[in-house]
């Protein structure tokens, strides 16, 4: 099943029916309104609690109609050890993580994907594009559509693991893998990403000179601190 919606990344759903359809499984495409929820746009810490009530509410009132008795979602064992607010809706709707259970980290799923030959094995990561927005920065169809539009210009530079992080509405913050950086700053490419960053809206243009990493807006949160709906 894939969650379709504004924060869905170009290319994310064909890919999935890619796998489902060499793996020969029923794949079921679901329309979620997460932009309708307030906690949601507000872009609090647990933004990804508002989200995943969203998708698992919609899922629960599915499930009968597919024949289905059980939620399963794809958590594995590092999911577990970062900031991951869905993981509590995961609980309310008693929906299961069989790769954390089974003790499954990352690299074990992208050898188990290896091993049955499937295309997602070497794929980087792409989660939601809300994840882009510093938290406190409202999400909106806007900013989600721009974040992603200058996402797949940077890939069509041949760029593989990539962030366009949006900060105070118009300054983008570019990760990408630290032995790439020297490219980018080259002063004719410079000059093509900053004009077309430009042209979407965004008003400054940064590169971080720390490179790509994963959840790095996670970095700014005191988890001692963060609210999560009890």
């Amino acid at each position: 099943m894939t969650g379709v919606s504004a924060s869905l990344a170009t290319g994310e759903l064909e890919h999935a029916q890619q796998i489902a359809a060499q793996i020969g499984i029923r794949h079921e495409i679901v329309s979620t309104e997460e932009l309708a929820r307030a906690g949601y746009v507000a872009n609090s810490p647990d933004r990804c609690y508002h989200c995943k009530t969203e998708l698992y509410t919609k899922l629960t009132e599915l499930a009968p109609s597919w024949g289905v008795s059980a939620l399963l979602n794809g958590a594995n064992l590092d999911d577990l050890g970062d900031y991951r607010p869905g993981m509590r809706a995961a609980s309310e709707f008693r929906v299961l993580s069989p790769l954390a259970e089974c003790g499954l980290n990352k690299a074990d799923v992208r050898e188990l994907a290896r091993h049955w030959h499937l295309p997602c094995a070497e794929k980087p990561a792409t989660p939601c594009l809300s994840s882009r927005i510093a938290y406190g920065e409202q999400v909106t169809p806007e900013r989600l559509a721009r974040i992603d539009q200058a996402e797949v210009f940077l890939r069509s530079l041949g760029l593989g693991d990539l962030r366009v992080r949006l900060h105070a509405g118009e300054l983008a913050r570019i990760e990408v893998p630290l032995d790439v950086l020297p490219t980018l700053t080259q002063p004719e490419l410079r000059e093509q990403i900053a004009q077309q960053f430009k042209a979407l809206g965004f008003r400054f243009v940064t590169l971080d000179l720390q490179g790509f990493r994963s959840g790095s807006l996670n970095s700014l949160l005191s988890l001692s601190k963060a609210t999560i709906p009890e």
